[in-house]
């Protein structure tokens, strides 16, 4: 059975709206597609061990990736170290940088966990940040202009060798997304 692997975003849950757009798409459509769609924690390395233990126990299997904002930074490390196929959308591109206004300050996430982000966390996040992409061939970015979180230029450019959709407007949410399901799980090979 396939797997598609979603990754939400920073302050995000498996509850997000892409995320149950997909659980409706997959199910009416695809119910062979086994759809994951974990809690990931808010601290790098822990997310970077957990997604690397997941991808240990699926060594062999088919498994394709959905990374959105801080998701798609996880969703591009993943797919370049394991070599997987991988659709980013409106991704965060370096969030040691970005993440640098929420350092040492007690953030109480959504999930009503109280946070704190440190200089530790963020070097963390330096250590996941590829310098460049190294397999172009197996990320496809999905961005719009009107991303209100996140200035999508910096996807242009840092993702400039992959295949881009770039849609005028939009937001951060990537309005939209429901019509690109097919699409994207035929890039992903599922």
């Amino acid at each position: 059975m396939p797997t598609l692997l979603y990754l939400h975003g920073f302050d995000s849950s498996p509850g997000a709206k892409k995320a149950e757009l997909l659980k409706t798409w997959i199910a009416e459509n695809r119910p062979d597609i086994e759809l994951l769609i974990p809690q990931l924690p808010f601290y790098p390395e822990q997310v970077a061990h957990f997604l690397e233990e997941l991808m240990f126990d699926r060594i062999g299997e088919e498994i394709g990736i959905i990374g959105a904002s801080l998701g798609g930074f996880y969703a591009t490390w993943l797919s370049q170290c394991f070599m997987l196929p991988a659709v980013v959308i409106n991704p965060l591109v370096h969030p040691a940088e970005y993440l640098i206004e929420y350092l040492d300050k007690p953030y109480q996430s959504r999930q009503g966990e109280v946070v704190i982000l440190t200089h530790q966390h963020l070097d963390d996040f330096q250590v996941l940040q590829l310098p460049r992409i190294e397999a172009p061939d197996l990320i496809w970015l999905l961005a719009q202009t009107g991303d209100e979180v996140l200035p999508y230029q910096q996807a242009v450019e840092y993702y400039a060798l992959c295949r881009q959709t770039i849609e005028s407007g939009g937001n951060h949410s990537f309005a939209g997304f429901e019509n690109y399901i097919p699409e994207v799980i035929n890039f992903l090979g599922l």
